[in-house]
């Protein structure tokens, strides 16, 4: 019998790194674990020679398409050009400050960092120097970042949604110390009720609240306008500073991201992912009083890092950013997941699954339920059991998304080269052989 590549690979690297994965969330079974050997455009290629559609897009970062050679021939001329980190200023980092302002009303001045996690630690601690406060509230079911104290979550998979009870809060895993949850409230969204109880019961000691208005990791489920104006009114009157955390959507679902389509503002955003189309940049900004406690200044909120605003991750954003201000793109993507959602609409109707989307086209949403879901509560009564079976039969057809319905499908501007009739063929074929698994 022939050996995989795929179990070749998997057998060296877990003699090597835990599970044999660089982090937790590429492993998915010795079996299944993806290797990948190639990617251009909207298409993967693994170990074995496998190809893929991709939907998974790395978690969101890729919106124009792997290997761009419009952002790559720049980041190039960089690289062998000018240089790629010198500890030094560059006329560079004003100027890709500029394109986000341009796009982005709400930011007044920025700061950059090199991953989403750095971001949100940045601006956290910018809220907490600014209103001279601790506490902060996040919304259950958003992710933000690896840093301790924001990784909590309500255990939604050992809750019972037809009880009375709440669902237990809990950090994701060991090595978390109870004493970063400490400072830390949670809240569901859309939720009216639980918003004015919480200014009722913290009023001045909040710092932030903290949340992703289109929650990646909850399938794209949306706050309502008004809930958000209501927590945008709430913060302005309670001194809170209102923190969006823009690291999926920014630069995705509209050229200004999710604010721009609410149209309403946050005093601190946090970036990354699609800012740099695949390469790691990030940044958190806002309005300039709040921004300017960061600094070296006597009392001022610490931010640094050797590898910020490095000039491969500044020229990726500068190239991406121009593409992205100056060309249709986001129409395309948004475009391309419209029709893909109907294209997914209309297999699953004929089926016989109850379905709803949520969220923007270029971040799409699916969940097997009749109903679209509110809050991450919501997600827990959905069909997630079909779904991961019909994801993993698409990803056997050559289709890969994440198998959990928590992560959206993502869309590039590279999407527009794919079959969109072999794609209706596979999702049907594909969720048939799903519903023959139940």
């Amino acid at each position: 019998m022939t050996v995989s590549r795929q179990s070749q690979l998997m057998k060296e690297a877990i003699q090597h790194m835990p599970q044999g994965v660089a982090e937790n969330y590429r492993y998915w079974g010795d079996d299944r674990t993806v290797f990948v050997a190639h990617s251009k455009g909207c298409e993967i290629t693994d170990c074995d020679g496998k190809k893929y559609i991709d939907f998974r897009l790395g978690y969101g970062p890729i919106i124009l398409g792997y290997r761009d050679e419009r952002v790559d021939r720049q980041v190039i001329a960089q690289i062998t050009e000018q240089g790629t980190l010198s500890g030094f200023s560059t006329e560079l980092d004003a100027q890709v400050v500029q394109q986000v302002k341009a796009l982005c009303p709400q930011i007044q001045k920025m700061r950059f960092a090199n991953s989403g996690t750095e971001a949100v630690m940045g601006a956290v601690r910018t809220a907490r120097g600014f209103t001279k406060r601790d506490r902060i509230a996040i919304v259950e079911g958003s992710f933000h970042g690896l840093f301790d104290e924001m990784m909590w979550k309500s255990d939604l998979e050992n809750w019972n949604p037809k009880g009375s009870a709440e669902p237990q809060v809990i950090p994701f895993g060991a090595g978390i110390p109870e004493r970063t949850r400490s400072l830390v409230d949670f809240i569901r969204l859309n939720d009216f009720d639980g918003l004015e109880n919480l200014f009722k019961n913290r009023q001045d000691s909040l710092a932030c609240i903290l949340l992703e208005p289109i929650i990646g990791n909850a399938g794209s489920i949306s706050a309502t306008p008004q809930w958000l104006q209501r927590l945008r009114d709430l913060c302005t009157q309670n001194g809170t500073l209102l923190l969006l955390d823009e690291v999926k959507t920014g630069f995705r679902v509209a050229k200004g991201g999710a604010q721009s389509l609410y149209g309403i503002y946050a005093d601190l955003t946090t970036f990354a992912k699609a800012m740099g189309n695949g390469y790691p940049v990030a940044a958190f900004g806002g309005r300039s009083d709040v921004m300017d406690v960061v600094g070296s200044h006597k009392g001022g909120v610490v931010h640094g890092g050797t590898y910020t605003a490095n000039l491969i991750a500044v020229r990726a954003a500068h190239a991406t950013l121009q593409i992205l201000s100056q060309t249709s793109a986001l129409q395309t993507v948004n475009r391309l997941g419209q029709h893909v959602k109907e294209i997914l609409g209309r297999v699953f109707t004929k089926a016989g699954i109850e379905h709803a989307f949520a969220g923007p086209p270029a971040m799409l949403g699916i969940h097997f339920t009749p109903d679209v879901p509110t809050n991450y509560r919501d997600w827990r009564v959905t069909n997630s059991s079909l779904y991961q079976k019909f994801s993993w039969q698409l990803i056997d057809r050559g289709v890969m998304l994440e198998p959990d319905s928590r992560e959206p499908w993502f869309f590039c501007e590279a999407h527009q080269s794919m079959d969109l009739s072999w794609l209706e063929d596979v999702a049907t074929q594909s969720i048939e052989a799903a519903k023959a698994l139940v």
